[in-house]
């Protein structure tokens, strides 16, 4: 059955104009003007409102199979629905077994049946001593895999250092397979740890964790980083980058055209040190939070194409792992679990401030569709697939209101644990509806039909 998907503003790679998506089965087939539509296609009109192609996020926790009491495939899936996400790529260490092998991956597989709102797919991890393991898995389909160069807080996920690093880009190399990397390094964070604790910080205040995460971190670890992608000639991406410190080395090495890309989030975008209470370790994420004058050069840099993408990094937990004490509220940061939930939240929040800085619909759109769909998509292998609305593509769609207002409350959130630091912000832009592969499987604030999202495999 032919359906034609229409709006006078469209999001296609010419830009937001009027269109209409022809879709036959699951695919776009062509991207025609509005008032072009076959006898006796089903028609959705959708008037003034923007379709954006299904988001992609590439940075998310989803800890099945494990720990599906911090989330789960059915909660994180529809969570990213209610969002106008499309597409999930988990990460591969809060699982157990972490995705380290190809048992792993064949049993986070398995956990996912039948639990799936849209679609998702799974990075392979690289922890010290697991080189041997990387090519079964990149024969098994994974797009790419995910390492830490600090301990990640996960036993079976253990970080890697230089040599183990090398290891693992040798069996990458003349793959094109991405190695994503948490670039902090253990050295600079140990010592300030150490002083610290030496002269009785308050750990319940956020200056306290801020210190004990400093700049350098991440400095030395993209410094590295940087010289490995060179050496190897094989992609490296920096996931999260948080200090603005880091930039300069990036740029210089984005003009030697060495193969590193890098994502920013939207907790690093929307948040800033400066706002952030003492005790609310709901805002815990590490890398940390930085300063408004950090913020603002993320945003530059964005703008600018130096950070390539934008992503959540989603990553619960239960609310007492957050060790939020019941009288006062307070909670010692070293003591809480790290990690921010966002997912569902990041479309909204982002237009928000694109609307601020003085971008208009057009503008803002094609930014967001940019770095939260077409390079995102890019970096999971799923050009072409996902991402953008072109003939190929699968017909994943988010029906967009730009104008609406609202206030995020726990009903809004549909991941499995209702705490966020985003709690109380008031936001410009809702999805109302969400369409994976010419199905509509969200609309208002209810999901549509049955799960029915796939793993999308490497090809």
């Amino acid at each position: 059955m032919s359906q034609v998907f229409r709006s006078t503003r469209v999001l296609t790679v010419e830009g937001l104009r009027p269109a209409a998506l022809l879709v036959e089965g699951e695919r776009i087939v062509r991207v025609q003007s509005w008032d072009e539509a076959p006898a006796d296609a089903t028609v959705h009109d959708f008037g003034d409102a923007v379709l954006l192609p299904g988001l992609v996020d590439s940075h998310v926790h989803i800890n099945e199979p494990g720990r599906t009491e911090w989330e789960g495939f059915w909660t994180a899936t529809q969570a990213a629905a209610s969002g106008g996400v499309t597409t999930l790529v988990d990460m591969p260490l809060n699982c157990v077994p972490e995705t380290t092998d190809v048992a792993a991956l064949e049993a986070k597989r398995a956990a996912a049946q039948g639990k799936c709102w849209v679609d998702w797919a799974a990075w392979g991890g690289v922890v010290c001593g697991n080189s041997e393991a990387l090519p079964a898995l990149a024969a098994a389909g994974v797009p790419g895999f995910k390492c830490f160069m600090i301990d990640s807080g996960i036993d079976g996920f253990a970080w890697v250092d230089e040599p183990e690093l090398r290891l693992a880009l040798a069996k990458l190399k003349g793959t094109g397979l991405p190695l994503l990397v948490h670039a902090e390094v253990a050295g600079p964070v140990n010592t300030a740890t150490e002083s610290l604790n030496a002269s009785g910080a308050d750990w319940r205040k956020y200056s306290t964790y801020l210190a004990s995460r400093p700049d350098d971190a991440e400095i030395d670890a993209i410094a590295l980083l940087i010289r490995l992608a060179e050496e190897f000639s094989t992609p490296i991406h920096i996931v999260h980058l948080a200090s603005a410190n880091a930039l300069p080395l990036l740029a210089e090495a984005r003009n030697r055209e060495v193969q590193v890309t890098v994502e920013t989030c939207v907790q690093y975008l929307w948040f800033a040190e400066e706002e952030i209470p003492d005790g609310a370790t709901e805002f815990k994420c590490a890398p940390p939070i930085r300063s408004k004058a950090d913020r603002e050069a993320l945003w530059t840099a964005l703008e600018e194409g130096l950070i390539d993408m934008v992503t959540t990094d989603h990553s619960p937990c239960p609310p007492a792992m957050k060790r939020r004490e019941p009288n006062s509220g307070m909670a010692r940061w070293d003591q809480a679990w790290g990690g921010i939930s966002s997912l569902g939240l990041a479309l909204p929040v982002m237009w928000t401030v694109l609307e601020r800085r003085g971008l208009n619909l057009s503008a803002g759109m094609e930014r967001i569709g940019s770095w939260m769909g077409a390079k995102t998509a890019q970096l999971a292998g799923l050009s072409g697939r996902k991402g953008a609305l072109v003939p190929g593509a699968d017909a994943d769609f988010a029906v967009f209101d730009p104008d609406a207002v609202w206030t995020v409350a726990p009903e809004h959130l549909r991941f499995r644990h209702k705490l966020s630091p985003y709690l109380g912000s008031k936001l410009h832009g809702r999805v109302f509806q969400t369409w994976l592969r010419g199905e509509q499987i969200f609309s208002g604030d209810s999901f549509v039909g049955e799960p029915r999202g796939k793993e999308q495999v490497r090809r």
